[in-house]
């Protein structure tokens, strides 16, 4: 597991929002509802809850410095 900061990929960006599998899943109207990861896949969203608190990104750093 990781901790401190992230190290941003503007191209892992960019094409987490952009796939072919994203744009059909949004077209037929395949999502769960917001909170339905525990049903769906508990284990990936257990891991993803600590990788966000254990972790920081570059964008969140600056919000803090700046405010």
């Amino acid at each position: 597991m990781k901790f401190g900061m992230r190290k941003p990929s503007l191209k892992k960006s960019i094409a987490a929002r952009t796939s072919v599998k994203r744009a059909v899943n949004n077209a037929l109207g395949l999502h769960a509802p917001r909170g339905y990861g525990w049903l769906t896949n508990p284990k990936k969203v257990a891991y993803d809850r600590v990788y966000n608190r254990t972790t920081f990104s570059f964008a969140s750093l600056l919000r803090t410095l700046f405010k």
